[in-house]
Formats: C-alpha cells, structure tokens, sequence
C-alpha cells in the first residue's frame, strides 16, 4: 500500500469517528422556558419574594423601570423584596414568545405585564408594559434569566407649562 492511501484510510477513519452533532431540543427548551414564565409571574403574584427570585441566575441583571441597573443578587433580592409590598399589589406577566439558539444555550423571551396597586396618594393606579428576558441554560441543565428588562407603556407626562410672563 502507498504511502497515500494509507494517509486516505486514516482521513476516513477519522472522519468515520467523529462525534455527532448534539439533538436539536430547541422546540422542548422553549416550552421549558415559556413554563417557566407561566410559573415566575405565578411566584409574583403570590407575593413569594423567595421564590420569584430564584428564576435569576446568580449573574444575572435586572434593569427596572426608575431605579439604577441591579448587578447583584443582594441588591435583586432588596429591590423586589421592597417591591412585593406595595399596597394592593396585583401583577402578572405572560410571554409573547420564546426563542432558543441553535446552541442550545442561549435564549430570549418577551411579552408584556399588567400592574395594580395602591400609588402614594391611596388612589388606585395600573400600568401595562413589556419586558425582555435572557435566559441561559445552566451547568445542571437548568433555565435562569441572566438578564431581564422591563417597562412601562405609559406614556410620560408633558413637561409644565411655562410661566406667563416669562
């Protein structure tokens, strides 16, 4: 045998072993994750500071609407744990979808949440909005929001009006 084909019969042996690609579970990994969602917003509306807190990743970052970016598992906890006390507190999220990458480690989801509550003044308030979530798939096979954003719909109020005179 020549020196070449014996180098080709080795190629293909070695292209005969190589590893198979991993199982596209991209279509499980969704439902997993809109599952997920369905039982966060459920822990939310239960008041269940522990709980609600557990779908992050402890790298996550939460970007709240009219507070600083939370970077920290402590300052997520103080931050929702402050914000399930409001009075009269009624929320609930649900997403609008949920994609997976092709990896299968990686995946985002968004939607939209309804709020009731008791504003500052004792009057009742509501808010809709919309929110974006990270997720990445853990070491042990599990899904945590590693970055999760969300905001009103409400428009701003106009700035006052000048002064007469002015």
């Amino acid at each position: 045998m020549t020196r070449r084909m014996v180098v080709a019969v080795l190629m293909m042996l070695a292209a005969g072993c190589a590893p198979a690609a991993p199982p596209d579970t991209r279509a499980q990994d969704e439902a997993a994750i809109a599952a997920l969602e369905v039982s966060w917003s459920a822990a939310l509306q239960a008041k269940d500071a522990a709980k609600f807190i557990s779908y992050y990743a402890p790298d996550a970052v939460v970007m709240p609407p009219n507070e600083p970016t939370l970077t920290t598992p402590d300052a997520i906890q103080k931050s929702f744990t402050e914000f399930l006390k409001m009075p009269g507190l009624n929320m609930s999220f649900k997403s609008t979808a949920v994609s997976v990458a092709k990896s299968g480690d990686m995946a985002y989801s968004y939607g939209t949440y309804h709020l009731t509550a008791t504003g500052p003044d004792g009057k009742p308030m509501q808010d809709n909005g919309k929110y974006a979530t990270v997720w990445k798939k853990q070491a042990d096979g599990s899904w945590k929001s590693s970055l999760d954003i969300f905001n009103t719909d409400t428009p701003m109020a106009p700035p006052p009006a000048p002064a007469k005179g002015k």
